[in-house]
């Protein structure tokens, strides 16, 4: 095997990282460098909190991270609203509801620990009509279901004290949610696992996944490192096992190395608007509207950033291109895929009024901001900028059903069997990064006996 090109991250301050994730390149060559004991795919949040998790619980073995940008936590994990959700939302007894709680104490005690700033600024589910407080009250239900930290039910009086511009008839009050930057913490992962001796190869875009026919060159660990996976350059890694947390591939990697196509990936874009700095004292915290259950998403909402702006939205509109941000990003083999399914047919048939409605708001202003003026009427359109969007891996079934909890999987055969699939990490997957890890690294200990 050739050398392989690495882009090696060093500690120079997480902040720093935020800001500029430099990698400067080094060459890794020979056997010790291109064999591991468990290759985890995916260099976004939760591929770096597993790769952390499984270093430390096992010093002894080698684990790298395979990342196919030249940068960490470039897609999901850095374009996304930086909540630290609470754990309202979830089915009682569904993962998203056990991670979330337990991963937002996590995330704040790692923050703390890091000395990584957030803010725990609360959130607001605001009840603008009437038809919308028994939803609200039976949210206020679940998340004491959840055991969600400090859920209560306040008045209108009392959200004007929380919030001075915001109206509404009640409010859940979630006192205990906050906001973070997500790629500043998924970069100290990385920070924590290279510490501990992991390898991070980035630019190293995974093409094909097989069992050996031999020993890799120049190891005298005969089959010890069965599985090849090469990348799109043509480099090569041996290794015993495979994580995989690819995200809005996770699809993509399934089917490469021969595992099940379902459930499959379509990429849904959401658009933020942002406030401008003169107008950001006008909320103060996440206000939300109540999730209306005839519909997938959330709802466009105010969301405060660590930075001091606020941002508006998103709105939720396919996207043609997987990781397409911009409005005219488009990639053939993305839309083929997507157009072709028939599960997203029927999701559009069932969905048609909603969708037609998001894909206008995502056109006209005035749509949005009329959205955002049931709860702070003093927004206007000259108040507003179009601001940054994030794609999401939505993942979908073949009857049009969107998988709303974590799926985790492996397949049969000889390579089937020495892979873990993550295929499935919803939000709020950021928030949940470290129980999510907890999770993974005790599946693989199980399946692989590590």
């Amino acid at each position: 095997m050739g050398p392989l090109v690495a882009r090696a991250w060093r500690r120079g301050g997480a902040a720093a990282a935020a800001a500029a994730a430099s990698f400067p390149r080094r060459a890794l060559s020979g056997a010790a460098r291109s064999t591991l004991d468990v290759a985890v795919i995916g260099g976004g949040i939760v591929g770096l909190a597993s790769a952390r998790e499984l270093i430390l619980r096992h010093p002894s073995l080698v684990f790298g991270v395979l990342e196919k940008e030249e940068e960490l936590a470039c897609h999901q994990s850095g374009h996304n609203s930086g909540v630290i959700h609470s754990g309202i939302y979830y089915t009682p007894g569904s993962l998203k509801a056990k991670l979330c709680v337990e991963g937002a104490a996590l995330c704040y005690k790692y923050c703390d620990e890091k000395g990584i700033p957030y803010k725990q600024c609360g959130k607001l589910i605001v009840a603008a009509e009437h038809e919308e407080i028994p939803r609200l009250k039976a949210l206020y239900e679940r998340g004491l279901q959840n055991k969600v930290r400090g859920l209560k039910l306040i008045t209108g009086k009392e959200i004007q004290a929380k919030e001075p511009y915001c109206r509404g008839l009640m409010a859940l009050d979630s006192p205990y949610t906050g906001i973070v930057n997500y790629r500043q913490v998924a970069l100290s992962y990385a920070e924590d696992f290279q510490a501990a001796g992991g390898t991070v190869l980035t630019d190293f875009e995974v093409e094909d996944m097989k069992m050996t026919k031999g020993s890799p060159a120049g190891s005298k660990e005969g089959m010890k490192y069965p599985v090849v996976v090469r990348s799109s350059k043509g480099e090569e890694i041996h290794c015993r096992h495979i994580v995989s947390c690819a995200g809005l591939y996770s699809d993509r990697l399934s089917q490469i190395s021969g595992c099940s196509p379902e459930p499959r990936i379509v990429p849904f874009r959401g658009d933020y608007l942002v406030l401008k700095p003169e107008k950001s004292y006008l909320v103060r915290g996440n206000i939300y509207p109540v999730p209306d259950p005839r519909f997938p998403f959330l709802g466009i909402h105010f969301t405060p950033r660590m930075d001091g702006s606020v941002w508006l939205g998103p709105n939720a509109v396919l996207a043609f291109k997987r990781e397409g941000y911009r409005f005219y990003d488009f990639s053939l083999r993305d839309f083929v895929d997507a157009a072709a399914y028939s599960g997203l047919w029927k999701l559009v048939c069932r969905n048609l009024s909603y969708g037609m409605g998001e894909m206008y708001r995502a056109c006209f202003l005035n749509a949005q901001v009329k959205q955002l003026q049931k709860f702070i009427p003093e927004v206007t359109i000259d108040d507003v900028l179009r601001g940054p969007s994030g794609v999401r891996a939505q993942a979908l079934d073949s009857s049009g059903n969107l998988i709303d909890d974590f799926v985790f999987d492996g397949g049969t055969g000889d390579i089937g069997g020495r892979i873990l699939h993550v295929r499935n990490a919803p939000s709020p997957a950021a928030t949940s990064s470290l129980a999510i890890a907890n999770m993974i690294a005790d599946e693989v200990e199980r399946r692989f006996e590590l």
